[in-house]
């Protein structure tokens, strides 16, 4: 059977807040469904809107918060675990920013914040079994990051190292993930040690072609990077298994580049927009994962430079809602077939 993907999707992230309609789960579901959005991606680290160690140990929780969903008119696409998952490795150059990441009883003890990272991450392995969930969304982390401009020149073996330590950290991780069924999804992203194809193949190799190890395929990055991203899917359309529906515009001039010179967001070559507004080619993009079958969710991920987040967001589901390509069940051409029995096949070669 033909497959079509689900969406429009929201990621809760950029919008969970302290006052309502962004403050509860029941309040926020409720404004992505009457924005027009079927799926909401919870934010597994925010306990206004989920209690992520709950959900690892009760089914009664989750089957209240997927009846709270329910009634809302959404479901659950994905559980993320973005700021759980960079903790996992934590270059110590990134030891202060990140320890904001994480609880204050492990702030300035970077073993015992990747203790409780590693931790999280398997709460949300089970979270998700309950939930009913096959994929959860993630980053990876970094310990070669600062290395990435060859300059001074990396000693031999640097970066080899840090993915067998990478993929050290990682293994236990995604082997509970397998015991539950469920993929990490990693968003290949600035600031992770995977942020491309290269990289993502690296951490493969280092994993022995781990089975739950996927993609959370976000096209915004790699048009920042310059990477051809409709190449891309043709390449590791097997392992991506989350999309984030996210624009992205590049503007190079003569004063910047793709590094961008430590300009704030506005003031960058390279810089988010929300969908429409950049660059990032949708149609071709939904087409590609249309013609590889991918039936998991689209799911906007709101970051822009300059608009405001409540008119991205309301823009952002009939956007994607457009975009989705009901895959057909038939070829376009079947009024004109003929016989397809052997002796008339054979016929029209000739052969019969």
């Amino acid at each position: 059977m033909p497959k079509t993907m689900k969406g429009p999707g929201i990621f809760l992230a950029q919008f969970a807040g302290d006052h309502a309609p962004f403050d509860t789960l029941p309040n926020i579901a409720r404004w992505a469904a009457g924005h027009g959005y079927k799926g909401i991606q919870i934010p597994s680290w925010d306990k206004r809107l989920f209690d992520l160690k709950k959900a690892s140990e009760s089914a009664a929780y989750c089957e209240e918060v997927k009846g709270i969903c329910r009634d809302a008119g959404v479901e659950i696409t994905e559980l993320s675990t973005h700021l759980i998952g960079q903790l996992v490795a934590v270059h110590p150059a990134y030891d202060m920013p990140f320890d904001g990441f994480a609880p204050e009883s492990v702030h300035g003890n970077p073993k015992a914040r990747q203790e409780w990272a590693v931790d999280h991450m398997l709460h949300a392995a089970k979270a998700s079994r309950n939930l009913g969930l096959d994929v959860s969304v993630s980053f990876s982390g970094a310990l070669a990051f600062p290395y990435l401009y060859p300059w001074p020149q990396r000693p031999e073996g640097l970066i080899e190292e840090a993915f067998t330590e990478l993929a050290r950290r990682w293994k236990p991780i995604l082997d509970a993930y397998e015991d539950a069924g469920v993929d990490v999804a990693f968003e290949l992203h600035p600031g992770e040690d995977i942020f491309d194809g290269a990289t993502f193949e690296m951490f493969l190799d280092k994993l022995g072609g781990h089975k739950r190890c996927a993609i959370n395929y976000d096209p915004s990055h790699f048009l920042l990077q310059q990477l051809d991203y409709l190449a891309f899917i043709d390449l590791y359309h097997e392992r991506i298994s989350a999309f984030h529906v996210k624009d992205a515009e590049f503007n190079p001039d003569g004063r910047q580049g793709v590094y961008s010179g430590y300009q704030p967001w506005v003031k960058r070559a390279g810089r988010f927009r929300s969908l429409g507004d950049g660059q990032v080619d949708f149609t071709g993009i939904f087409s590609k994962l249309a013609q590889y079958g991918y039936d998991s969710w689209a799911v906007l991920e709101w970051e822009c430079a300059l608009k405001d987040p409540e008119q991205g967001a309301a823009e952002g589901a009939p956007f994607i809602e457009h975009h989705i390509i009901r895959v057909t069940e038939k070829a376009f051409d079947d009024f004109a077939a003929g016989k397809r029995d052997r002796s008339s096949l054979r016929a029209m070669l000739g052969i019969g």
